[in-house]
Formats: C-alpha cells, sequence, structure tokens
C-alpha cells in the first residue's frame, strides 16, 4: 500500500479540476502504486454505496447504445456510468474552447460561465465540483438538446424518467456532502432566471422555482436561496454579475418541504361532527382540493408556466419500481424504515406531478450525494437513479481536500474475525439491544447495555477528550462535536443516558438523580444531581422534531438570553414581532440543532448528539469529529449518508501550496471501506478563527477612520490632438525567456545511434523592422474605443514609439529567438507596456478616468466582515475602522504598526474583504489586482482635504507586479482623480521590508513637501 495515499491523501486544488487521483483496487483498497495522473473515472467503487445483495432479476445491466433510441428493451435497467463519464468527456472538451463564440450557448449564459470560472478573486470562490455540476446541465439543455451527435445522451435521459417516472423529466447531478450543493442550486436558478427574462420566448428557461427539501430544518437554511433574502447567495457569495442582479430580482422562488403537498383537513371535525353535518346527505368534504393545496405549497408560482423544479436531498423522491418490487427486507426494522420511505416518496413525487398539472414543470433538477434508491423503492437498496448525469463523488471530494478524511478501524487486539469488531460494531451487539417497542423506554436500564459497545464508546471517547484538548490548547472556543446515531428512540435513550446521565422517579412520583453518566464532559448533571445550565448532551429524533416535542424546561429557561437573540433574528426575517413563548419547542430544537459550533447560539456549547436514525440531512455542522454508529448498515448508502454528517470542512483556507489541510472525522461501528491500514496520527485542532469586522463604535467616535473608495470597472483614455509619446520606465520592460516560451533548444536521442539538437527560431519575420511594423499593428487596438475602426492616422506615431521600445533595450530577450515577439501572448505583453508609457506622458489633465461599476459605484470600510484563521494584528481603536489586520506575512503586521505610530496618518485598513479590486490587463486577459493597504493621509491641506494612498508591499516583483503598479499610477490614480467625486488618490510600492519605517517616513515627507510647495 502506497504511503503516500497516508501522507498525502489530498493530491488536487478544490478549484482546478482533478490532475491526479489514488490508485485504488476493485475493492478500493489503496495500492502501493503513486498517484496516477489524470480525472478518476466514474466507476463507483468504495467508498460509493453498493447493493446490499444482488439477484440476477435485480442487477443493474449495462446499457447498450446500439441505436438512435439508446436502449434495447423496456425492461432494461440501466448503469449510467458509461453515460456519465462520456458526458464528463464531452463536457470537459467543451469547457476547454478558447473563444465563447464556439460554446454555443446564449450570450447570458456565457457571461456567467466566465463569470463563474474566474481564478482571481478575493475569498471562496465556487469549487470546480460545483461550477462542472451547473456546466454539465447548461450543456445538455443548450448545447447537445440541439446537436444529432448527442441525440442518444438525451435518449438515454429521456427512457431512464420513461421507466422510472414517466411523467416527469429529472435530471440529477451527484455530488459528495460538503461539496455545496446549495451553491449549486443557486447558480441553476442565476441561469435559468437571467436568460428566462432575456429570452421570455425560449422554451429551455424559466424564472419560476420551486425547491423542495426533505424537512423543516433544511428548508429554512434554504432561504438563502430567495433573491430578496439579505444573505443570498446570487450576492453575499458573488454568484452573478453586479449588473444581472436585477433579472435575479424578478425571479420567483418558493421553498417548501415535501410535507407541504399533503392534503390537509379544512375544517376541524370530529368523527361525530361529520355525521352529523352529512345527515342524510353526501358526506361534506373536508379535505383541500389539489388545487389549494398547491396554492397553499407554492404560492406565487401558480401564476406561472412551466417552472423548474429543484429537489434537495432527492433520493427521498422517486416512483416505485413499476415491474414489481425485487427486494429483500431482512428485519421488522428495515420494513418499517422502507415503509416510511416509501410513504413519503410517493407524498414527493406526487406533489411534483400535481404541479405540473396545473402551471407545467419544465424541468426537475435533482441534487444528493446519494442519489440511490432507498429500502422501499422495489428497487435493490443502492440502485443509481438511472437520471444521474454528472458525478462528483466522496472519493474525489476527499483528494481534493473539499470534506474531512474518514478513519476506520483496522485492527485490533481481539482478532476474532476477518474485520476489526468495531467496524461492524451492530453484527456483535445487534441481538442483545432493544426492539423498537418492546418495551417501555423507562423500564430499559443503561447499565445493560452490551460491553462492546461500552467499550466502543470508551475508546471513541477518550480521543475525543484529547483532541477537546488540543482544541482548547489552541484558543478555540467551541467543543468539537461527537455524534451517535442509533436505530430506534429505545437505543438513543439508553445510550444518551449512559452518557450524560437520568432521572428516575420514586413511589412519590419525584425525580431522583440515580447517575450523573459515565462520560465526564458529555454529563448533563453537575456532582450534586442538578441539571446543568448548558447542558453538553442532546437527544434527538425525528419524530420529536416533527411532533414538537418540547427540551427540557430547565433548558429552555437558563437559556433565555439565546432564545431571544433568535426570537430577534425571526422578526427580522419575517417582520413580524414574536413573544419569545410563541417559539414553539420543536422550532427551538431545530435553531439549536442548526448552531452547533457557532458562537453565541444555542447550540454553542453542545459537546454530544445522540440522534435516532440518521441526522438531519442537510446539517451543516462543520465541528464534527467523532461519529459512532449503533444501528445496521446494510448497504455502504446508509455508510455514506451516515458518515457524511461528520464530514464536513472547518477550514476553507489554502494552504502554501493551494491545497487544503487534510481534516479528519474517527469512525466506529459503520463499516465504511475506505482504508485499511493503521495509521497514528496526532488529533489536529482546527485553526483559531478571527472574527475581522468593521466596529461601528470606532466610527461613531471619529467617523474620519471609515474610508471610502471608488468601485472602478475600467478607462476611458482621451487622445491627444497633439503628438503622441511615451515615457519608458524600469515597469516597461519585458523580460521573456524559456520559462515563458517553454524550451528553445531539445536534445532528441533514442536508445542507440547519434544525438540531434532542435532549436525554435519563433515565427514571422525576424527583420526589426518587421518586427516593429508588426507590434505597431496590433497596438492600434490598445488605443481604439471599442468600435471597429482604428485610429489609423496614429500609426506612423506609434510605430516610432515602438522603435524607441525596442532601441532603448526594454526587450530583454534570455535565451530565446527574436521572432517570439510574434506570439500573440507576447505580443500581448509588449503592447500593454507599451500602453502604458504611452498613458505616463503627460496628455494634460483630463485625459484619463475611470468608470465606475453603474450599481454599486461607491463602497466603504463598513462592510468589512468575514472570519479567517491566518495571523493577525488587533489594530488600534483610534487608527482603524476595521478590528484586525490579517498578516499573509511579516510585514503586514509592521507596516501595521508604522502606521499606527506616524502622526501624519489618519486612518488605514488592510485590504481583505474590504472589496477595493483595481482592473489591469495582463496581455489581453482581463484580471484584478488587490492591493495591500489603503492610507488616509493629512498632507497639509487640513482634515477636510486629506490624502488617500494605496500601499503595496512586494518582498519580490514578478512580472505580473510590473503591470499592478503601472495600472495603478497611469490609469486607476489618475482616472479617480479626474473624476473629482471621490477625494485625491496616490500610489507607492515598498519592496524592502526591513526599511518600511524609514521608507514610508520619507515617502510622507516627499508628499508633504510636494502639497507645500
Amino acid at each position: 500500500m502506497s504511503q503516500s495515499f497516508f501522507d498525502q491523501p489530498i493530491l488536487n486544488s478544490p478549484y482546478e479540476p482533478p490532475a491526479r487521483y489514488h490508485a485504488l483496487d476493485a475493492e478500493g483498497q489503496p495500492l502501493e502504486q503513486p498517484p496516477i495522473e489524470g480525472r478518476r473515472p466514474c466507476d463507483f467503487i468504495t467508498p460509493v454505496p453498493k447493493p446490499k445483495r444482488r439477484s440476477t432479476k435485480a442487477a443493474q445491466a449495462s446499457l447498450v447504445f446500439n441505436d438512435a433510441d439508446g436502449l434495447t428493451s423496456e425492461d432494461q435497467e440501466y448503469n449510467p456510468k458509461p453515460i456519465i463519464n462520456e458526458i464528463r468527456s464531452h463536457v470537459a472538451t467543451w469547457r476547454a474552447l478558447p473563444s465563447d463564440r464556439d460554446w454555443g450557448v446564449t450570450p447570458a449564459t456565457a457571461r456567467l460561465l466566465h463569470y463563474w470560472r474566474r481564478t482571481e478573486v478575493e475569498g471562496l470562490r465556487p469549487f470546480f465540483c460545483q461550477v462542472e455540476a451547473v456546466e454539465t446541465i447548461i450543456w445538455l439543455t443548450e448545447v447537445a438538446r440541439s446537436q444529432k451527435r448527442y441525440a442518444h445522451l438525451w435518449a438515454h435521459i429521456e427512457a431512464a424518467n420513461k421507466q422510472s417516472g414517466p411523467d416527469l423529466l429529472r435530471i440529477a447531478m451527484k455530488m459528495a456532502t460538503g461539496a455545496g450543493k446549495t451553491t449549486v442550486m443557486a447558480m441553476l436558478i442565476a441561469w435559468q432566471a437571467i436568460n428566462a427574462v432575456r429570452s421570455p420566448t425560449s422554451s429551455h428557461f424559466s424564472r419560476g422555482f420551486l425547491i423542495v427539501a426533505p424537512g423543516i430544518t433544511i428548508r429554512d437554511r434554504l432561504r438563502v436561496l430567495l433573491p430578496d433574502d439579505p444573505d443570498n447567495y446570487y450576492r453575499h457569495r458573488d454568484l452573478v454579475p453586479s449588473d444581472m442582479l436585477p433579472e435575479i430580482g424578478k425571479a420567483k422562488v418558493v421553498i417548501t418541504n415535501y410535507h407541504a403537498f399533503k392534503r390537509r383537513e379544512t375544517m376541524d371535525v370530529s368523527k361525530v361532527g361529520k355525521a352529523l353535518l352529512q345527515g342524510r346527505g353526501e358526506a361534506p368534504i373536508t379535505i383541500e382540493t389539489e388545487g389549494q393545496m398547491l396554492q397553499r405549497a407554492c404560492g406565487d408560482l401558480m401564476a406561472l408556466k412551466h417552472v423548474v423544479v429543484i429537489n434537495d436531498e432527492a433520493h427521498h423522491c422517486y416512483e416505485e419500481r413499476p415491474k414489481g418490487s425485487v427486494e429483500d427486507l431482512a428485519d421488522a426494522d428495515t420494513k418499517a424504515e422502507a415503509k416510511e420511505n416509501k410513504e413519503a416518496a410517493r407524498l414527493w413525487i406526487n406533489g411534483i406531478k400535481a404541479l405540473k398539472r396545473k402551471v407545467g414543470v419544465r424541468a426537475v433538477y435533482d441534487l444528493s450525494a446519494t442519489p440511490f434508491f432507498l429500502a422501499g423503492s422495489g428497487y435493490v437498496e443502492g440502485t443509481l437513479f438511472p437520471w444521474v448525469v454528472s458525478d462528483f463523488s466522496l472519493m474525489d471530494a476527499i483528494e481534493c481536500g473539499i470534506v474531512k478524511l474518514p478513519r476506520v478501524p483496522v485492527a485490533d487486539n481481539l482478532p476474532i474475525a476477518d474485520m476489526p469488531i468495531y467496524r461492524k460494531l451492530w453484527d456483535h451487539i445487534g441481538k442483545e439491544m432493544p426492539k423498537k417497542g418492546a418495551k417501555k423506554s423507562e423500564d430499559l436500564d443503561p447499565l445493560k447495555l452490551p460491553t462492546e459497545l461500552l467499550t466502543a464508546l470508551d475508546a471513541l471517547y477518550n480521543h475525543y477528550v484529547k483532541v477537546d484538548e488540543q482544541w482548547r490548547r489552541a484558543g478555540i472556543s467551541v467543543p468539537p462535536v461527537f455524534i451517535v446515531v442509533c436505530n430506534n428512540t429505545s437505543t438513543s435513550k439508553l445510550i444518551y443516558e449512559y452518557i450524560s446521565g437520568w432521572d428516575r422517579p420514586n413511589a412519590d412520583g419525584e425525580l431522583v438523580n440515580v447517575h450523573r453518566g459515565h462520560l465526564e464532559l458529555f454529563r448533563n448533571y453537575d456532582e450534586h444531581g442538578q441539571r446543568i445550565a448548558r447542558a453538553p448532551t442532546l437527544l434527538i429524533d425525528s419524530a420529536q422534531l416533527e411532533s414538537g416535542e418540547a427540551l427540557d424546561t430547565d433548558f429552555r429557561k437558563l437559556a433565555a438570553a439565546e432564545i431571544e437573540q433568535f426570537r430577534r433574528e425571526k422578526q427580522e426575517r419575517t417582520g413580524v414581532a414574536q413573544d419569545v413563548d410563541q417559539i414553539d419547542d420543536a422550532e427551538l430544537l431545530r435553531e439549536v440543532m442548526n448552531t452547533v459550533g457557532q458562537v453565541g447560539r444555542l447550540g454553542e456549547q453542545i459537546r454530544c448528539v445522540v440522534s435516532v436514525s440518521m441526522l438531519t440531512e442537510g446539517w451543516d455542522a462543520n465541528t464534527v469529529t467523532h461519529i459512532l454508529g449503533v444501528r445496521a448498515f446494510g448497504t455502504q448508502l446508509l455508510c455514506e449518508q451516515v458518515v457524511g454528517r461528520g464530514l464536513r470542512r472547518q477550514s476553507y483556507e489554502l494552504n502554501e501550496h493551494g491545497l487544503f489541510d487534510v481534516e479528519y472525522a474517527d469512525v466506529l461501528g459503520i463499516p465504511f471501506d475506505f482504508t485499511a491500514k493503521p495509521v497514528v496520527v496526532k488529533p489536529t485542532p482546527p485553526k483559531l478563527v478571527t472574527r475581522v469586522q468593521a466596529v461601528k463604535e470606532r466610527v461613531t467616535q471619529r467617523p474620519e477612520l471609515e474610508i471610502a473608495f471608488p468601485r472602478v470597472e475600467g478607462y476611458r483614455v482621451d487622445l491627444p490632438d497633439e503628438r503622441l509619446s511615451a515615457t519608458f520606465t524600469e515597469d516597461s520592460r519585458l523580460i521573456v525567456s524559456p520559462e515563458d516560451i517553454g524550451p528553445s533548444r531539445v536534445t532528441m536521442s533514442g536508445i542507440v545511434g547519434a544525438t540531434e539538437e532542435l532549436t525554435a527560431q519563433g515565427v514571422g519575420d525576424q527583420r526589426p523592422s518587421a518586427i516593429a511594423y508588426s507590434l505597431a499593428a496590433h497596438l492600434l487596438k490598445w488605443f481604439g474605443d471599442g468600435s471597429d475602426g482604428l485610429p489609423v492616422h496614429l500609426f506612423g506615431q506609434v510605430r516610432r514609439i515602438v522603435r524607441e521600445w525596442l532601441d532603448g533595450g526594454y526587450l530583454v530577450l534570455k535565451g530565446v529567438p527574436m521572432g517570439v515577439l510574434d506570439y500573440l501572448e507576447i505580443k500581448d505583453q509588449a503592447a500593454e507596456r507599451i500602453f502604458l508609457a504611452c498613458q505616463r506622458y503627460e496628455h494634460g489633465p483630463k485625459s484619463i478616468k475611470a468608470i465606475l461599476d453603474p450599481y454599486n459605484p461607491r463602497s466603504t470600510s463598513r462592510h468589512v466582515n468575514f472570519t479567517t484563521s491566518k495571523d493577525t494584528y488587533a489594530t488600534d481603536p483610534r487608527s482603524s475602522h476595521v478590528s484586525h489586520v490579517v498578516c499573509d506575512s511579516t510585514w503586514e503586521a509592521e507596516l501595521a504598526r508604522v502606521l499606527e505610530t506616524h502622526p501624519r496618518v489618519v486612518a488605514y485598513v488592510k485590504n481583505q474583504g474590504l472589496g477595493l479590486e483595481v482592473p489591469y490587463r495582463d496581455g489581453s486577459t482581463p484580471r484584478r489586482y488587490i492591493p495591500d493597504m489603503v492610507v488616509r493621509l493629512d498632507d497639509g491641506r487640513g482634515p477636510d482635504d486629506l490624502l488617500n494612498l494605496v500601499l503595496e508591499t512586494k518582498g519580490y516583483r514578478k512580472g505580473d507586479a510590473q503591470l499592478k503598479a503601472e495600472t495603478m499610477k497611469t490609469l486607476w490614480v489618475p482616472g479617480v482623480n479626474n473624476l473629482g467625486t471621490h477625494g485625491r488618490w496616490t500610489f507607492a510600492e515598498f519592496t524592502d521590508a526591513p526599511l518600511i519605517e524609514s521608507d514610508f517616513a520619507a515617502l510622507i515627507d516627499s508628499l508633504t513637501n510636494k502639497e507645500v510647495a
């Protein structure tokens, strides 16, 4: 087995297509081989779910593409793997097309794709897997549908739907837990809505969306998809360009849980009351009609036509197998679970069908980490939905670092089985555990739990204690979380009491404390037998959430401050004032669960959660470190669903290699076949997270601390009527080496025989006059106004300037021929430098003006609010509006100290989370530059006319640093100053860390003396 698999499990950047993957055998175990180059094919090896049993009549057969319809038989059971791999290949080829004119999509779609694929943005941007999922839907809808060569792909999708759900067109995206399905939903809505507004007659798009979730918890969390939500993803996650936000505002988005599709009683009448109303006539109709149900559940969508449905956790939504069941349901618990699954799936799918009958459904997009048929579907549990078109598996997510790496038992000191006991714990304790409903839970004794279970709890808890100590030493204010997943309420209550303690009534009915609990950090009772104010252990189950069972009264009373905070948040969201007593216990319980690990919220200090079946899907706590499974896991489907509750990452900051650091989740009792080698790794706590934010109180006392700045989108240059000239500096120099173009000399050799050296000569005419002519003709585009007409009357002057640049030695060729200047990329870089040199020449005070964002022309430091795990420097309240400076290096802290001690500095702020971006071009590629600091200076004009200084610190100036500095000096600063509406601005760059203090003092003296003069 390759040790590198454990030394370096994360191979790929989360923002780039996976380029390497670990070599695994047919069972999904690592091989003693180095990582394989390329993208892992979609083949559903472990840990992707597999059916529990394979019968000949239920096995998935391969799909045969031997005719235009794609299907050889009506009874074909589909295997979508070949389709997924084929579609992935087509999408990759399509993605690589350099020009959006060749993409075959609408202009709005092309704009969104450019926006999502951009690389130079501040903060978290869409992961590659998120972009790929949306790209797949876009390609199938806008490209493949119109081309005959892809007809077999749509034939497969349509035929798969015909067999499994003939009334709807469903397309599923398989994405690992923690890969960000909510972001994908927002991107799909943006793509559909913007196109629907701009092309209202198109049959592909809609501006109406019904988002269906499996429960109230997820429904509430998905409110970020509402365009009018203050935290909506379109703006908050910067998923849509600012000029397209008005189109998003025209979208109608309704979010519901599938339970809303159940037709309700319209009259609260008893059975006797119904008989009285009926009398001798027909029975009164006391249940709402289908139309009334849809009006209640779908609201504004009923006024539209052909809406789009998006199913979250879509594996709960399916039709039963039309050819009859081939399931093998072994025990009573499995049969009961299958019945619940069947009823939920029928209600969900029938609700969508009803919507189609009333208003029409254009498409149904399914998102799930496990889009497989569940027990009760009639299919073998774990059979993949045949309409799945894209796959980013858990293994892919692990290799990209998007999720935690699960660790499972691989050896123990009791080798009585072929697998460690704690890998399949239920096999050893299942017969001793209580059956559902066998006894009243009050009669069960927590001390009589099987010893294997108690030992497993103890072993995992001991490791939890070590992790907790690591977190506390690191200064993490919230604890790690330990979850126990049980099979029924009897089991969960027993384990909950064993862990946290219990009360039993005496003969008089008084509750008497019997036991404090065996696991100290999880105890809900103190040494005096009294309930702890903030109980660290929580018991939940789905029935409790749905029925609204109350939390413990003491917990609710002692958490009054947090409840009041929740009331205020709910009032702000809904606009309706609510008394704290109107928040029912089920709602409060959901709030506790949704805020586990969040500072200052109800769930802040929860350490242990004991749950029936699985924790609520969509639960996004990222502090889970330990998982114990106490139930049967018939398929890997259940394993992945349960383990997925603990795989969400704690930190999303890249390390120095551009990858995520590995994070772990330790798992017992879940036969999750992933690794097979014992690995001893010390508990690694997450990095301490600091909130960096604008402090309102500082500006209240010192308004001058708030720093405002313009949001520049581009520049307008007015060509002079007089002679065109340029001023060349060191920043005008272009250095070209083999690193930029590839080797220019290559030695070729066979296994025997003579060697030969190949030498690159470049392309085009290498005479200086010919190069100057070609470069001058190319440079004219930079002086154009964007129209087709070029300023050809300037050609002579431009050619003269190009000759000055060449003759002045500003083109430096290191081991490459002169002909490389005819390569478009090199030519663009040369033209950019010459163009900026022309702007540096004084043409007049108003020759350059900045073009501002038409929707958000101005922003300020008041909007800074983010968290970081990097080192920070706490700012002086008298000098900065923002609480901290994020230290990417030691330079920032030293510079902050210098700024705070200089008497001419009125205010400063680090440009992180601030939003100050400078557009520039690297050759023909548009980019964004983010300077380091913004400083407000008193340069002698008094407090009403301060100078804004943009500062940059660079230890090593690469080629792009030249372009950034040149853009600031020649375009951004004069362009903003010429507007006359955003104050005075200047720019400076420091390149020597030890001299920052003296260099800054000299800079201030020069600026002040210049103003005095």
